[in-house]
């Protein structure tokens, strides 16, 4: 009987993957069909929890199947990075004008990133706060005991993290360990890398115009290649995306996400700020805000299911150039920098509600002016940091609340909605790198106006157009 409900579940996600395929040849976008498998996954997702119960040994088989199309997905995407950053960075560097560019692309970027990630931190402080949610009235069961045990484990490797060490943590010492992924910098390893390489390129064309051609037109030839290779995995977004939401919707536990409900609508509430904050800043900068989010919206959708920002990258880099008009250096810059450093969400955000929530506690007043500008200072320097640990929103907490001297333990009491939060959070991080590329384009004079204003980018230069 498993076996054949097992078959069936796989079933109808085939036929759904193959009603979302009919919709594309039909003349379907991609886009929207991103969209449409959001909503069908939630509802395959929550019917299988409704027919068979949260937990079942059906479900658990039945996603171990589905998950093919998931986590496969989310592999492929992952695969893109490093030869995506590597030739986009390289390409764009070796047409610039001069290597002074870069200095003006990288601390607008960056920049913008700690600014927002510090304002983010604030937002998270005024949530805490207004919701009045503290740590110590939650209730501890055995996930979450286990989880803040090896939260007190790994706080000596965040106590120990300093900026210089995490600066030269950024130095790639062997690029094909990098381009491998082997250490939590490693992204950004390859986009230093790739700039060296750009300007030893810019520096050829100077002195051996000849030379410097043959060169030049190699790099465009395998941009062109990747590019294409990109295209098609981008291609498999929907059924990915699917394969995720249907995750998601039949193993979140809805007593849990009750108990802890209080959190959960504090965060989200806090994330719809930090959009506004975005908004605001596109809104200042001449950006019309409404039409960056509708042009941006299948990046977040794919953020939000598959809750890796590092993944999202390559549906970053090509929305940002192809439909809001960022030109190519500076999308690369905002997408590779964003996934590590400056998050929003997982190193504002959430740390600082947690640092409010944990404080009372230790005996901390919450409300002191010195208390929550520690918070935000912390936080904004400690989204560095988060980078040279890796795990996200996890050990941004963590870098956060033993520089405070907090309990990391109580952090773990959020485990059981942690799923859940990280969904809003990566699509918020996502969110605050294309919006720091977006206005740095527009400040450097480099922001295509015509690519905004066209409802759809031409065919041919966006999957998300195709």
């Amino acid at each position: 009987m498993t076996i054949l409900a097992v078959a069936l579940n796989v079933l109808v996600f085939v036929l759904a993957c193959a009603a979302l395929y009919r919709r594309r040849q039909q003349g379907g976008t991609l886009a929207t069909n991103v969209l449409i498998a959001v909503l069908l996954g939630g509802v395959l997702g929550a019917a299988a929890q409704e027919l068979y119960g949260l937990g079942s040994d059906i479900i658990r088989e039945s996603l171990t199947w589905v998950g093919i199309a998931g986590s496969g997905y989310v592999r492929l995407m992952q695969a893109m990075i490093a030869p995506l950053v590597l030739v986009s960075i390289l390409a764009a560097v070796s047409r610039l004008d001069n290597a002074r560019a870069l200095g003006s692309i990288s601390a607008g970027v960056i920049g913008l990133l700690m600014l927002t990630t510090a304002i983010s931190a604030g937002i998270g402080v005024a949530m805490a706060l207004a919701f009045g949610l503290r740590a110590d009235g939650l209730v501890q069961g055995a996930r979450e005991l286990a989880k803040g045990t090896a939260l007190e484990n790994q706080v000596g490797d965040a106590a120990g993290l300093t900026i210089p060490a995490l600066l030269t943590q950024g130095i790639p010492t062997n690029i094909f360990a990098d381009l491998a992924s082997t250490r939590p910098m490693s992204v950004i390893g390859v986009v230093v890398f790739a700039m060296l390489l750009g300007i030893a390129a810019l520096a050829l064309k100077r002195e051996q115009p000849d030379v410097g051609a043959r060169i030049q037109s190699g790099i465009d030839t395998f941009q062109v290649l990747i590019l294409r290779l990109v295209r098609l995995v981008l291609r498999l977004t929907p059924y990915g995306v699917m394969a995720l939401m249907v995750r998601v919707a039949a193993t979140s536990n809805l007593n849990d996400i009750m108990a802890l409900g209080q959190f959960v609508v504090a965060s989200y509430i806090g994330m719809a700020i930090i959009l506004a904050m975005h908004s605001t800043i596109l809104a200042l900068s001449g950006i019309n805000p409404v039409r960056f989010y509708q042009k941006i919206s299948p990046v977040l959708t794919f953020a939000f299911t598959s809750r890796s920002s590092a993944a999202a990258i390559p549906l970053s880099v090509d929305a940002q150039v192809s439909r809001v008009g960022v030109a190519p250096a500076i999308a690369n810059f905002a997408a590779s920098f964003g996934a590590t450093i400056g998050q929003n969400a997982c190193a504002g955000l959430y740390p600082a509600m947690l640092a409010v929530m944990i404080a009372p506690s230790a005996g901390v007043d919450a409300t002191s002016w010195s208390f929550i500008s520690s918070v935000i200072t912390v936080s904004a320097l400690g989204s560095v940091g988060i980078a040279g640990l890796g795990g996200g929103a996890t050990f941004a907490a963590l870098v956060v609340l033993s520089a405070l001297n907090l309990p990391v333990a109580l952090a773990g009491l959020l485990i059981s909605v942690e799923p859940l939060i990280d969904m809003g959070r990566t699509a918020t991080n996502v969110s605050g790198s294309m919006t720091a590329g977006t206005v740095t384009s527009r400040w450097l004079g480099q922001w295509d106006a015509e690519v905004f204003a066209t409802d759809h980018a031409p065919t041919g230069t966006s999957v998300l157009a195709d």
